[in-house]
């Protein structure tokens, strides 16, 4: 990992071989950066990461995320779907990146398709959450987004499990983050148009024009 990304690590969870990292270097377009990873202690150093996905969600769905936390209305769905025997998820993200995109990237896809990058929040049977994420193949539809195409078998997968109360810490210390970003962007335009205000006219000719050197 390198050392820019480790100075934009927000808040990591840690579970059996595999880590959710949430990240601030996304902030500035409006989404919240998540690194899901596994990995395998038995190989050699430098060589031990066996999948990595980057999954971006929207600020909006974030908060929508972290309301439901604090009102207690997501913990109510979790357990009414873990008695109702509901497999479907909590939330769902669908993402990726088109194939004219990864063709403009230089990056294009053997198969060429675009690539599906998604996100679920499930119920788990051990534990209260599995955060995952899966990608693979898929296709842009009508409106744009990137439906998967891998079926049950994606190329990359990370399943992380946790409490509900880690999952609270995940969520909750992105939105702090966020917020404090957010309004260290309005301090600093605040800060720049107060400047401009203040700088001095030009100084001005005796026939009135601008004088400029």
């Amino acid at each position: 990992m390198s050392d820019d990304r480790n100075r934009s690590q927000i808040i990591r969870i840690d579970a059996r071989s595999c880590f959710v990292e949430s990240l601030s270097d996304a902030f500035a377009i409006g989404k919240a950066h998540f690194t899901f990873a596994s990995y395998d202690l038995s190989k050699p150093s430098g060589q031990r990461q066996t999948n990595s996905i980057q999954i971006y969600i929207d600020i909006a769905e974030v908060l929508e995320l972290c309301r439901k936390l604090t009102g207690g209305e997501l913990r109510y769905l979790m357990q009414s779907k873990k008695k109702n025997g509901d497999n479907t998820p909590l939330y769902q993200c669908l993402g990726g990146t088109s194939a004219e995109k990864l063709a403009h990237y230089g990056r294009t896809r053997a198969d060429g398709k675009s690539l599906s990058r998604t996100a679920q929040l499930v119920c788990g049977s051990k534990t209260d959450l599995l955060f995952v994420a899966d990608s693979g193949p898929g296709e842009t539809n009508a409106k744009g987004l990137i439906v998967p195409r891998f079926g049950k078998n994606p190329e990359n997968h990370v399943s992380v499990s946790m409490t509900f109360e880690l999952f609270s810490e995940l969520m909750l210390m992105t939105r702090t983050h966020y917020q404090a970003w957010l309004t260290a962007h309005y301090l600093h335009g605040s800060a720049n148009a107060s400047a401009q205000q203040a700088q001095p006219d030009p100084p001005v000719s005796k026939e009135g024009s601008n004088t400029f050197f």
